[in-house]
C-alpha cells in the first residue's frame, strides 16, 4: 500500500495521526464487508495497544466533559507525576492483567426543553478512555451492518441528512407517517439481548466482558446512593452508549423490513438515535400494530402511546416534528396554482427556545457588559442554531430571529445609560449593530444543498 493510499485511509477514518490505527479499522471494515457473518475474535491486543488508548484519550479530552464519581480532571492528570504518558502506560497495564474495574457512574440531571429531567451518568475519565478505545476499534465492523436510513451518532452522518431523507421520501409520494415515540429508550434496552446482537459480530471474550462490565456497574446519585441497573439500560453519557444504542435499534431495522416484505407493506425508516420515522404511500392491515409488537415484544422496549402519531400530510393543518424542524404541507399562493408543496424548516419550540436564549443574553443583568461581549455571545449562539438549520425552507424563521435579535439589542444599548442611546457609527441600529460585527442569519450563508 503507497503512502498516499494510507493518508487518504487516514483522512477517512480521521486517524490521520495514527496510521497503524488506521490501517487496522480500514482492514476490519473490509473485511465486515465481504463476510457478513464472520464474528471477530483477537480484538483485545488493538484496544490496547498504545496508539489506541493515546487517540482514544485525544478524543475524549477534546470533548472535555465533567469529571466522574472520583472527581479526576484531566488537567489533574496532566499536572500528575508521569502526566498522559503515565496514565496510559498504567491503564494499558491494568487492562491486559484483567485488573480494570470500571467505577459508578456519577449521576447528572439536565432539564429537558418540556421541564422534565433527563438522567445522565458521567463514568470516570480513565473509563471514557477505555470505552473510546473500544469503540474506535468495533465502530468500523457494525459501520458495514447498519442500514442507510439511520443517522444519529454515526461518522460522517448528521441530523440535517436525516431531515432531508424525510423531505425526500414526503416529496416522492409517501404522505403517511407514524412518528414513533420510545419511552426512556437508553435506560430499558434488555442486557441480554443487547449482549446477543453484540455477538453477532464480536467474539472476543475480552471485549465482550469489558462491555458487559460496563453494563452493569451502578449509578451514585447526588445524594451517594447507589443504583443498580438490574439488567437494563445503557446510561446516557457513557463514550460507547450511543454505538450500543445503534447496534440494538439496527436489528429492529431488519426486522422490520423483513416484516414488511412478508405483507406488502412499501416503507421507508428513517431513524436518529432513538427518534424515528416510518413513512409510507398507504398501511397495509395491521402492519402499524405488528411494529408495536416488535418494539414492546420482540425488542423489550416500551411505546409512548401517548406521543406516538400517525399523520397524514394530505389532511390539512398536519405537521411532523422531528429533530427540531417542521414538516407541513402548504398551498403556493405566489404563482397561483393552488398546488400543495412541502415546506420544512425550524419548529415552533426551537423558534421560542431561541428567543428565550437571545432574551438572557441581552437581559439587563448583562448591562455592565461591553456591548463587543454581548454581540459576541449572540454571534456565537445565532451561528450555531443557524447551522443546525441548514437544510429546508429556514428564510421565514431567519428573518424574525433577526428582527428579534436587532429589537432585544436596541434595548440593551438604551439601557446601559440613564440616557437613551445616541447612535455612533450609523443612522439606524441595525448599521449601529454592524459596525459592532452583529451576525446575521442568511439562509445562503448556511444551506448545504439546494431545495
Amino acid at each position: 500500500m503507497t503512502e498516499r493510499e494510507i493518508r487518504e485511509i487516514g483522512a477517512k477514518r480521521h486517524l490521520t495521526k495514527y496510521p497503524d490505527i488506521a490501517l487496522m479499522t480500514e482492514r476490519l471494515a473490509r473485511k465486515a464487508a465481504a463476510e457478513p457473518k464472520f464474528r471477530f475474535y483477537r480484538l483485545f491486543w488493538w484496544i490496547t495497544h498504545e496508539q489506541t488508548l493515546r487517540c482514544a484519550w485525544e478524543r475524549v479530552r477534546a470533548n472535555g466533559g465533567a469529571p466522574g464519581v472520583d472527581g479526576v480532571t484531566f488537567q489533574m492528570i496532566e499536572r500528575s507525576e508521569g502526566g498522559v504518558d503515565g496514565f496510559l502506560a498504567g491503564l494499558q497495564k491494568e487492562l491486559r492483567e484483567n485488573a480494570y474495574r470500571a467505577s459508578p457512574l456519577r449521576r447528572k440531571y439536565i432539564e429537558k426543553a418540556n421541564g422534565k429531567m433527563r438522567p445522565l451518568g458521567i463514568p470516570t475519565v480513565k473509563d471514557r478512555v477505555v470505552q473510546c478505545a473500544v469503540k474506535t476499534v468495533i465502530e468500523p465492523i457494525f459501520e458495514e451492518d447498519f442500514h442507510d436510513c439511520s443517522f444519529g451518532f454515526r461518522p460522517n452522518r448528521s441530523a440535517q441528512d436525516a431531515v432531508a431523507r424525510i423531505a425526500e421520501n414526503v416529496k416522492k409520494g409517501k404522505a403517511l407517517a407514524y412518528d414513533a415515540d420510545l419511552s426512556s429508550y437508553f435506560d430499558t434496552i434488555p442486557h441480554d439481548k443487547l449482549m446477543a446482537a453484540v455477538q453477532m459480530r464480536i467474539s472476543d471474550g475480552r471485549v465482550l466482558g469489558l462491555i458487559r462490565h460496563w453494563l452493569k456497574v451502578c449509578v451514585q446519585e447526588p445524594n451517594g446512593v447507589r443504583i443498580s441497573p438490574k439488567g437494563r439500560g445503557t446510561p446516557q453519557g457513557g463514550v460507547i452508549s450511543p454505538l450500543l444504542a445503534n447496534i440494538y435499534l439496527h436489528w429492529f431495522e431488519t426486522i422490520v423490513s423483513l416484516t414488511a416484505k412478508a405483507c406488502g407493506q412499501v416503507m421507508s425508516i428513517v431513524r436518529y438515535a432513538d427518534d424515528f420515522v416510518i413513512l409510507a404511500r398507504s398501511w397495509a392491515d395491521g402492519f402499524l400494530q405488528r411494529v408495536e409488537g416488535i418494539l414492546e415484544g420482540r425488542m423489550g422496549l416500551t411505546v409512548n402511546r401517548e406521543k406516538t402519531k400517525v399523520l397524514d400530510f394530505r389532511e390539512p393543518h398536519t405537521t411532523l416534528t422531528f429533530l427540531g424542524y417542521d414538516f407541513r404541507m402548504v398551498r403556493d399562493r405566489l404563482f397561483g396554482t393552488g398546488k400543495r408543496y412541502l415546506t420544512f424548516g425550524p419548529s415552533k419550540k426551537s423558534m421560542k427556545g431561541i428567543r428565550e436564549k437571545i432574551h438572557a443574553i441581552t437581559h439587563a443583568r448583562n448591562g455592565l457588559l461591553t456591548v463587543e461581549k454581548v454581540v459576541g455571545r449572540l454571534n456565537k449562539l445565532t451561528k450555531g442554531w443557524g447551522a443546525f438549520y441548514s437544510v429546508g425552507y429556514p428564510s421565514k424563521a431567519f428573518h424574525a430571529v433577526n428582527g428579534y435579535a436587532l429589537r432585544r439589542m436596541a434595548r440593551f444599548l438604551n439601557r446601559k445609560s440613564q440616557r437613551r442611546y445616541r447612535l455612533k457609527f450609523a443612522d439606524t441600529y441595525y448599521g449601529e449593530l454592524n459596525h459592532y460585527g452583529m451576525y446575521w442569519l442568511k439562509w445562503a450563508d448556511v444551506r448545504r444543498r439546494p431545495y
